[in-house]
């Protein structure tokens, strides 16, 4: 197997079946014991991140009405 002059490389179909890899998965890479890994993000979806960090931050109480209201206003 050979690394492109971008960095990527091909995963065989055999292991991204085995590790439930499918198109669009988010993946990290760490180095463990001299060893470069991959894995799925425990984090999820770019969009999945941003909402987990957005989540309570809001400080105006109010109800998915009023906030639709406001928006077809």
């Amino acid at each position: 197997m050979r690394i492109t002059s971008k960095g990527q490389v091909t995963i065989p179909q055999e292991m991204r079946d085995k590790a439930g890899l499918l198109p669009g998965t988010e993946v990290e890479f760490a180095f463990e014991d001299g060893k470069l890994c991959v894995s799925k993000s425990e984090y999820g979806t770019r969009g999945r991140r941003v909402v987990e960090r957005m989540r309570g931050k809001g400080s105006i109480r109010m109800t998915t009405d009023e906030i639709m209201a406001l928006t077809r206003a």
